[in-house]
């Protein structure tokens, strides 16, 4: 917080929210270079422990089994503690255990050390969509939902791209032991900016009506599983985010190899690939943000953020170009197109997802739809493993994973504007939600 005048910060609520919205920003960066890095080390890790594809695809899933599992009650865990408290103690948690795979001297100690990854940046997600929907109005959250998308995308941007150049002249012992330990210096301006665990900021001074009782108050009756058991809206945008995320984790996982193995790119050359296509989708990302703010002011939240997440995950299978792609030089473009697709459907995903819940219900509701995604994150690199088999060959993997955001978009599409607002209504604990 150097620079800052301690009083002019205290007295600012406004100004203090987007400020803590940065670090949320920087932590999710820190997340992601964090659970990319072994993405970036694979080729070497396989060959320093002859490890075939589909053990090398294990220990890239390892890493979702807990991180899962975690989801759900880490949701409760921020619903019921807040944020200040659980973000740091995860945050600490995780940066030492990304830290300590420099001391790994088997794959089965990476495995454990994923393992304890996972379950610790489990908070992350939770956390930083819980502020967002505390301290900003339904039709403004779009822009601060697009930034922390952003970070999802410029943190393996950054991954890469500093990966690969610690890889080359440090190996990747020193790459996991200076990512880990030199993002604990996030920790204490986190500590210092982030509001008490029994607050959030005011949100005068903005053009939108305050919460209504909906989103302040837990629902008139308590929700049960049965409640969703034949909700249309509910499945479709289970499946979707299942199906964007089983492509998402195969770009994160087995992308950086694929440029290596299959089209003969250098390290540095992956890492200039891979974090050009990621910082171009964050740029995008954030300007899509900012025009879907101005167009959901005009004809409400969900039918434009619906229309442009499936108009992204569309736009996202033109990884397949890839397969009819023969020279590499089209690897940069195809991907870059592909990237910014995607931030433009994920972040208008997530944005949908945090308007539907009270704002007491937030936590547990991202909650279980990172569950989901967490699911196709724990199969996504294993099966990529398995379908290449000891040949390596990336052809039926790009296929698979390609076709997945497009049948996301599908899935949205079925979901509908009117779905969804009968899914925030049932969750209020409004009769007739179905």
């Amino acid at each position: 917080m150097t620079g800052l005048n301690p009083r002019a910060y205290n007295q600012n609520p406004m100004r203090r929210r987007w400020i803590v919205l940065a670090l949320v920003f920087l932590g999710i960066v820190i997340n992601y270079i964090d659970r990319g890095n072994l993405s970036v080390a694979a080729p070497w890790i396989m060959r320093e422990f002859r490890i075939a594809p589909a053990a090398m695809g294990v220990l890239l899933s390892a890493f979702f089994w807990t991180y899962g599992v975690f989801q759900m009650p880490a949701g409760a865990v921020v619903d019921r503690f807040g944020i200040r408290r659980t973000y740091a103690a995860g945050f600490l948690v995780w940066s030492i255990a990304s830290a300590a795979i420099a001391l790994s001297r088997a794959p089965a100690d990476i495995t454990g050390l994923r393992l304890l990854l996972g379950l610790a940046e489990a908070v992350a997600p939770l956390a930083s969509i819980s502020f967002i929907r505390n301290n900003f109005a339904p039709q403004n959250q779009g822009l601060p939902t697009s930034i922390y998308i952003s970070g999802q995308n410029i943190g393996p941007a950054i991954g890469a791209l500093v990966g690969a150049i610690l890889l080359d002249r440090f190996g990747w012992r020193m790459m996991f032991a200076i990512t880990g330990l030199g993002a604990l210096v996030w920790l204490p301006c986190w500590w210092i900016a982030a509001p008490s665990d029994t607050a959030s900021f005011p949100r005068k001074g903005e053009s939108n009506a305050p919460p209504t009782v909906a989103e302040e108050s837990e629902p008139s009756q308590p929700w049960t599983w049965e409640m969703f058991a034949g909700n249309r809206t509910f499945w479709a945008m289970s499946l979707s985010i299942l199906l964007s995320s089983y492509y998402w984790y195969f770009v994160l996982t087995w992308v950086p190899s694929y440029l290596i193995l299959s089209r003969g790119f250098s390290t540095l050359q992956m890492g200039r690939v891979v974090s050009t296509a990621l910082f171009s989708m964050a740029i995008v990302n954030v300007t899509a943000g900012w025009a879907v703010d101005k167009w959901a002011a005009r004809i409400g939240v969900f039918p434009a953020r619906l229309r442009f997440a499936v108009a992204g995950y569309i736009g996202t299978g033109a990884i397949l170009l890839l397969l009819v792609a023969r020279d590499r030089s089209w690897a940069l473009p195809i991907l870059t197109l592909a990237m910014c697709a995607t931030g433009i459907g994920n972040s208008n995903f997530w944005t949908i997802s945090q308007h539907v819940p009270p704002r007491n219900m937030v936590g547990r509701t991202i909650g279980f739809l990172n569950t989901v995604s967490v699911a196709a994150g724990a199969a996504a690199p294993i099966i990529t493993g398995l379908i290449l088999g000891p040949q390596k060959h990336f052809g039926p993997a790009i296929l698979v994973a390609g076709l997945c955001p497009v049948l996301a978009a599908v899935c949205l599409l079925a979901a509908g504007s009117q779905g969804l607002e009968g899914m925030k209504s049932l969750l209020a604990g409004k009769t007739g939600a179905l």
